[in-house]
């Protein structure tokens, strides 16, 4: 019987995008090998691996590579076997990739900017629009265990950074967009999320998180004013 294929995880340490990849690979059951990324130096092997982007996460399964934490959940799931991440049916399947390109397309953007912008009416706007879209995973949510039913998929790791990472951001900012009075069905499944069994593992403590993203606030709040705001 031949051997199975090494997997290796390029990712960094407090990654959202990173903790995507290594919550499908702890759910499906895929023994890997963890390689942290100093993202101030970027290694050759990161280049090498994925030089369009040039960003964490890159799965190494033997001599692939496979890039952007989305496409990777979807080929773990294909590529190995364990619970499913997407449902069976097309229609669901289609659902499914529906709302994970929602928190990355269109959830995503105005939910960082709502923490690191500076306050005024663009921030107040931010604010506004990360609230509506956290309305509309709410009611994706509710009556539900989780995105897919009652195991974790595609959606509940896609929005992953929403059950660990927002809490963190919102103390380091100093800003409250999602709470329990406004947000309880989601609220309730983001303890469920970061207290799975196979998400535990792979996710940061929430203290080491508030350490790093403290250290990094004012590079956040200078890169959110040249970029989006000059």
């Amino acid at each position: 019987m031949s051997q199975p294929e090494a997997v290796k995880l390029i990712s960094a340490f407090g990654s959202p995008f990173g903790h995507r990849a290594e919550a499908a690979l702890y759910v499906k059951g895929v023994p890997y090998e963890l390689i942290l990324e100093d993202l101030g130096s970027k290694s050759g092997l990161l280049l090498k691996h994925n030089p369009v982007h040039k960003f964490v996460p890159v799965l190494l399964h033997g001599d692939r590579a496979v890039a952007e934490s989305i496409v990777i959940i979807e080929y773990i799931d294909d590529a190995f076997e364990g619970p499913p991440l997407l449902p069976a049916d097309p229609y669901g399947r289609a659902d499914a990739r529906f709302w994970a390109q929602f928190i990355d397309q269109k959830f995503s953007r105005p939910f960082w900017l709502s923490f690191w912008m500076e306050d005024g009416p663009r921030k107040e706007a931010f604010v506004k629009e990360a609230k509506e879209n956290l309305a509309l995973l709410e009611g994706q949510i509710k009556g539900r265990r989780f995105f897919g039913g009652d195991a974790i998929g595609l959606v509940d790791i896609a929005a992953g950074g929403v059950a660990r990472w927002v809490g963190v951001f919102q103390e380091v900012a100093g800003v409250r967009v999602m709470s329990g009075e406004e947000f309880p069905d989601l609220c309730q499944w983001a303890e469920r999320y970061v207290s799975h069994e196979s998400v535990n593992k792979c996710l940061p403590s929430r203290d080491e998180l508030v350490v790093l993203y403290s250290s990094w606030k004012a590079m956040y709040m200078q890169v959110a004013k040249a970029k989006f705001c000059s």
